[in-house]
């Protein structure tokens, strides 16, 4: 397993400098809000003098509102989704906190409404059912990143007052045994780090709970984003698969934490589920997610037999 035959290692080299690329381009920037109207601006400034270009400008302007409120129906068509898969709900208020990486922002989503959590929050709101939701996430985070974040007061009192907390976490930590090692890949410095993740996810759950006792924890696995175009590299899929089965583990130690997996949502799927950056999940690939953790949400009222709408 060490030694990587070297074609595997050029394809894995070109995978390595496109999550570069990736983590520098995320860290260095994010997408301006009101992108449609800031290039209207400059056109305008541009062409001052062209009042026919004043013209146009004011059609860009209405074709942006005409894109805004397309991106409000593909919400609700995605909320109209999942509410058709017949979803028991809590009756109750709840306070949910999702915290974590880049997945937990939203990064993907092309209607910019927070990716799965925003699609959640929309269900919620759509079924009038008292459930706030709080976006914690953060582009970039590692473990190690957001075990101090947690040592912020606000957050910490955010996640006194939850019920439920999401968190995605670790794809950076990957990325980063990438970033250290892309000129000689091999397995051993992912099994390696991954061993530290393991100390620092654990610490993570640990500290959740001394902040509240009462809290339901759900982490979020991880999925393949590699594997339409590199589905033939065995290793990058035995990585995941490693750090997905160690989470997994670590969740078991909790009473009060599961594990949700991802990476069956995104394999061998017949549509496209990842963004323009062929990383990150699209709006169809986070409307999965979403699914996926209502499922597990639900699953987890009725086993401990708190009411549901179903049952009044």
């Amino acid at each position: 397993m060490k030694g990587i035959k070297v074609w595997v290692i050029a394809a894995v080299l070109i995978i390595a400098c496109f999550l570069l690329y990736i983590f520098i381009s995320g860290t260095a920037q994010t997408a301006p809000e009101g992108k449609n109207v800031s290039v209207v601006s400059s056109m305008n400034d541009e062409d001052v003098e062209n009042h026919s270009d004043d013209i146009d400008g004011e059609e860009e302007q209405e074709e942006d509102t005409g894109q805004e409120q397309s991106v409000t129906v593909v919400i609700k068509e995605k909320v109209k989704e999942i509410i058709e898969g017949a979803i028991r709900f809590f009756n109750d208020d709840k306070k949910i906190v999702a915290i974590g990486d880049s997945l937990t922002e939203g990064v993907g989503d092309e209607t910019d409404n927070g990716g799965y959590v925003g699609i959640l929050n929309h269900t919620f709101e759509e079924q009038n059912i008292h459930i706030s939701i709080e976006n914690l996430g953060k582009r970039g985070n590692r473990t190690d990143q957001l075990l101090l974040r947690l040592e912020n007061d606000e957050i910490a009192s955010t996640i006194k007052k939850a019920d439920i907390v999401l968190v995605t976490i670790g794809a950076n930590d990957i990325m980063k045994v990438v970033r250290s090692n892309y000129t000689n890949l091999n397995m051993e410095p992912f099994e390696k780090e991954r061993v530290n993740y393991v100390e620092r996810l654990r610490a993570i759950f640990t500290k959740m709970n001394e902040l509240n006792p009462e809290l339901e924890i759900y982490l979020v696995g991880f999925y393949n984003p590699f594997e339409r175009v590199f589905g033939d590299i065995e290793q990058l899929d035995i990585i995941l698969d490693n750090w997905n089965h160690a989470s997994e583990l670590v969740t078991e130690e909790f009473e009060n934490v599961i594990y949700i997996p991802t990476k069956d949502l995104f394999s061998n799927s017949t549509i496209n589920l990842l963004s323009d950056d062929h990383f990150h999940p699209n709006t169809s690939g986070y409307k999965l997610m979403a699914e996926r953790v209502l499922e597990y949400l639900d699953d987890f009222n009725e086993q401990s037999g708190l009411p549901s709408d179903e049952t009044e």
